[in-house]
């Protein structure tokens, strides 16, 4: 516990010092002598002598408040962070690193706002290389001017890691070798120069020990490492937000790079003519940015054959070529922000595990995807503008079934054609099966076709279609001919009492009952009957029809034998037509004989309803009642009727 407190006391006078020093532009120096008479106390590396000795602060009985003399005696500290260094503040920041030899804690410096000359800038940079410190960092450094060439020791350093950021030339000529080959030819693993115009870069002049290279946003050209075969154990490569624009030379750039793992060419003007040359790519390549760029589907003609992770965001590419060599490897495609208008199948891409299609231009995905895309477990199709239609049901039911992740769904998945589904979440739309399968429909529209005309034929069959359809071409054709040859003669005037409808089978009755008992008597009931009041040369359907319409009432005298006849039908056709045609109460069945519901065939439907719904007088068998069967049957063909010398029936001279 104790130890630990010492640390921190050590951690907070170390930082304390230099604060005042450089933010404060307090004036440094280092005391030789009194370093020299206090060299014993310096601690071994190790952990069992770190406390020891307390860190020493030496102050002068000068007044100035500016002005301090001290000496490093020991150093508990691993990172130290400067800002505000200009030329005058080089040599007391160099005396003060001088202090940080090999062996001590301190890895990691920063320094910030920095405006020297180039020759001070060498200066610090060699210091620092042969100290302990590993990771430099350099943020915002303006050169002013004399950029000249220097001899730089690499040998003897810990230094691992070199980081500048928005480096400023202000020298307008100098040779750009004397810039580049003190970077060029530095023996660390990682090298950052980023943000600072910077237009070309040296090949090293042996091999070198980068693996790590970042040169992000810079104004680098498809010139940089042409040829350059020195950078074989190279790992990551970042070339984000500068100017190449060939793939094709890019492909070439790498394809020394033996180890080359990671190279990110996003954000620059890549483009790729299907004309070109063929690419050649390291081997060794595996994860590959291409996104934000110039290039569109011929970029297939041009890719690592190993490569596992690409990333092709924000292109121009609208479909994905399946002649295309296969991509074994590939694990992960980034197809966002593009004009693809489909899902891709994976004949090219076997091993696909992993594909963004977000905010492309598709309407209705195909489901072929999900049958050549297996080994797809993550599909990212969001903010599409679908169209919900047939198609895409196909497409939500095969994703439903899958065992993939179809990431931000349902949130990131809605209809945006038709204009009345807008906004519906794909979750939420809904097709039956038998509008979006035509095979189906075509079947179930071909059953119902032929079950409806199955039930029009039986109906037609069970009622006798055909046989009203030939009675009603009969009556048309009968009051078209009798209204051309007697047109004057069409209002028509009542002549009889009733017309008789019956059986060849019931005449007897007809003719020594029904007649006799109408038409003698007081009265004078006119009927008409078919054996004497039919016209001669007339069709027997035209003569049905005249007695009917020029008689007020119609009797059917109904019979086991009068279901049987053909033209009794005719007859109750066409008075049936009547009433309904005219709206009158012109029917009197008499049922001279019971009629079993089961002896009356299918087409007289008709007469079931008409004996279902009127009444009927029934001929009795008790000659008691047959005088009230006549008074009732004569009451109700009770009528006067106009006599051919102008007189009614019934009245006198």
């Amino acid at each position: 516990m104790t130890e630990k407190i010492r640390s921190l006391k050590n951690l907070f006078l170390y930082e304390c010092l230099f604060t005042l020093t450089f933010w404060n532009s307090i004036s440094l120096s280092v005391e030789n002598e009194l370093s020299t008479s206090v060299s014993h106390n310096l601690p071994e590396d190790g952990p069992d002598n770190e406390n020891k000795t307390q860190p020493l602060l030496y102050t002068s009985n000068h007044k100035s408040k500016a002005s301090f003399d001290w000496v490093v005696i020991q150093n508990t500290t691993e990172s130290l962070s400067l800002s505000e260094i200009k030329n005058e503040d080089v040599k007391k920041l160099i005396a003060l690193l001088s202090n940080f030899k090999k062996g001590s804690r301190l890895q990691y410096l920063t320094l910030a706002n920095i405006s020297v000359d180039w020759e001070y800038f060498t200066k610090i940079l060699q210091t620092v290389w042969h100290s302990s410190i590993e990771y430099f960092n350099i943020n915002n450094m303006i050169q002013l001017s004399d950029v000249t060439n220097c001899e730089f020791d690499y040998s003897d350093t810990s230094m691992k890691a070199l980081t500048m950021k928005k480096v400023l030339i202000t020298d307008l000529y100098f040779s750009q070798d004397d810039l580049y080959k003190i970077f060029s030819d530095m023996n660390i693993e990682a090298l950052t120069i980023a943000e600072s115009e910077m237009i070309h870069m040296l090949c090293p002049s042996s091999d070198s020990p980068f693996k790590y290279l970042n040169f992000l946003k810079n104004d680098l050209t498809d010139l940089l490492f042409q040829r350059c075969e020195k950078l074989i154990h190279l790992e990551k490569f970042i070339l984000q937000r500068n100017k190449f624009e060939s793939l094709s030379k890019v492909s070439f750039m790498t394809s020394s790079m033996k180890s080359l793992k990671y190279l990110d060419m996003s954000s620059n003007l890549l483009h790729h003519d299907g004309a070109e040359k063929r690419c050649q790519w390291a081997d060794s390549l595996a994860k590959l940015n291409l996104s934000y760029n110039q290039l569109t589907e011929s970029v297939f003609e041009c890719l690592p054959v190993n490569i596992k992770i690409l990333d092709l965001q924000n292109n121009q590419i609208a479909s994905v070529p399946k002649g295309i060599a296969e991509l074994k490897s590939l694990r992960e495609l980034n197809l966002a922000l593009n004009r693809l208008t489909d899902l891709p199948g994976c004949s090219v891409f076997p091993a696909l595990a992993a594909l963004n299609m977000e905010m492309n231009s598709i309407l209705t995905p195909s489901a072929d995807f999900f049958q050549s895309c297996q080994r797809v477990v993550e599909l990212r199709a969001g903010r599409n503008p679908f169209k919900c239609s047939c198609e895409l049901r196909a497409f939500i039911r095969l994703e439903k079934q899958s065992r993939r992740e179809l990431s931000g769904w349902p949130e990131a998945y809605m209809c945006q054609y038709p204009e009345d589904l807008r906004g519906t979440q794909l979750k939420d739309f809904h097709l039956s099966e038998l509008s979006c399968n035509t095979t189906l429909l075509l079947v179930t529209a071909l059953l119902l076709t032929l079950v409806l005309v199955a039930v029009v034929a039986f109906l037609c069959i069970y009622f006798d279609a055909l046989w009203y359809v030939r009675m009603i071409w009969q009556w048309t054709q009968t009051k078209r001919r009798a209204w051309h040859s007697y047109p004057r003669e069409q209002e028509n005037i009542l002549q009889f009492h009733a017309f008789i409808s019956y059986s060849e089978r019931d005449s007897l009755w007809v003719k020594n009952e029904l007649i006799p008992n109408l038409e003698k008597g007081e009265g004078c009931v006119q009927l008409c009957q078919h054996e004497r009041n039919f016209v001669p040369g007339k069709s027997i359907v035209e003569n049905i029809i005249n007695c009917i319409e020029k008689s007020y009432k119609s009797i059917f005298v109904l019979s086991p034998n009068f279901v049987q006849s053909e033209w009794c039908h005719y007859e109750l056709y066409f008075a049936h037509h009547k009433l309904f045609s005219e709206s009158s109460n012109s029917l009197i069945l008499i049922l001279l004989e019971p009629i079993p519901p089961y002896v009356i065939p299918a087409r007289y439907h008709k007469l079931k309803v008409l004996m279902a719904k009127r009444t009927y007088l029934e001929w009795p068998k008790e000659r008691s009642k047959r005088a009230l069967f006549w008074a009732n049957l004569r009451a109700t063909i009770s009528i006067n009727l106009p006599m051919a010398d102008g007189k009614r029936c019934g009245e006198s001279d």
